[in-house]
């Protein structure tokens, strides 16, 4: 699927690749890459006249992630925006060369993407979604909203870089709050039902559904799974709220894409990746679904409503 835009109509066009973690008719993806191609036009690239954009889609699937990672790269484009560590790490495996800028990747560093968030150093530079210490924060507020529940399952995906990160944000915070945690991979839709209902067969158990691109792809039905067994669930971003869930703590994802089209627009003007400081969120924004909260039978706290920046009625 390819798009295209022009500075100075005599320029080359330049090429953009694309790779996503979602699915291509997810809502989610066409809200980020509107937003993107929105950031570039008013940078003076258009489609079709200077620049072609080859978009790949992952739909959560590790695979795919890869053989896609392989394509682009092979193409050679002039940039790759990399859709979280999912889409960062087989594309590193394929190119030192290519400039890319990610979204929503946890911990640069940690990961070695980059070697600094000041001067990333390589080809790689980008916008993280959160630090690991935000899972803390997701417990408490599980705590706050349902305070009987003692065991809590993590939904992460174990082969990308901020999968275990996430997850030992929270196992540390778990002590003080005194709550059991355990993770359940993210892999397929089979294996998320089986996991949840076998979970949710002891009482007191919560959810956390940590930043994933599986998690995206599979949220209507952890959505489901959730209010089928009466379990309260904290999610990384207010889209999930947007669409059925519960309530959620984290960032704007839709504005990372709108800020990276700055950097995309930088690097085909000649700047290096290894000189754009990787960006932290500008802001973190706290949602509740009434409507979900009420199916569920529960009653979200006064002191969580005030502090919320959006409710769901």
């Amino acid at each position: 699927m390819s798009f295209g835009a022009s500075a100075q109509p005599t320029q080359r066009v330049r090429r953009i690749g694309v790779l996503m973690g979602l699915a291509a008719d997810d809502p989610e993806s066409q809200a980020r890459l509107a937003a993107f191609a929105q950031g570039l036009q008013q940078a003076g690239w258009t489609v079709g006249q200077n620049i072609r954009i080859d978009y790949r889609w992952g739909a959560g699937n590790a695979d795919v992630m890869r053989k896609h990672a392989a394509e682009l790269a092979a193409s050679s484009p002039d940039v790759i925006l990399a859709h979280s560590s999912a889409a960062v790490a087989p594309l590193l495996q394929e190119s030192r060369t290519i400039p890319i800028v990610f979204t929503l990747v946890a911990d640069p560093v940690g990961a070695g993407y980059v070697s600094n968030l000041a001067r990333p150093g390589g080809n790689v530079t980008g916008f993280t979604n959160f630090e690991y210490s935000i899972g803390g924060k997701w417990l408490e507020l599980l705590k706050e909203i349902a305070p009987n529940v003692r065991r809590v399952a993590v939904l992460r995906e174990s082969f990308v870089a901020s999968g275990p990160g996430q997850f030992g944000a929270i196992q540390a915070a778990s002590h003080s709050l005194g709550v059991e945690v355990r993770p359940l991979d993210l892999r397929d839709a089979g294996e998320i039902e089986r996991d949840i209902t076998s979970f949710a067969q002891d009482s007191d158990g919560g959810l956390i559904v940590t930043g994933s691109p599986a998690a995206t792809v599979h949220r209507n039905l952890i959505y489901a799974l959730a209010l089928r067994h009466r379990l309260p669930v904290v999610y990384n971003s207010r889209f999930y709220v947007n669409s059925g869930g519960l309530i959620s703590y984290g960032p704007d994802f839709v504005d990372q894409f709108r800020r990276a089209a700055a950097y995309v627009d930088q690097i085909l003007r000649g700047q290096s990746p290894s000189t754009l400081p990787v960006q932290a969120p500008v802001k973190y924004e706290l949602a509740v679904n009434q409507k979900v909260a009420k199916a569920l039978g529960m009653v979200i706290p006064p002191t969580v409503l005030s502090r919320a920046d959006d409710v769901i009625e």
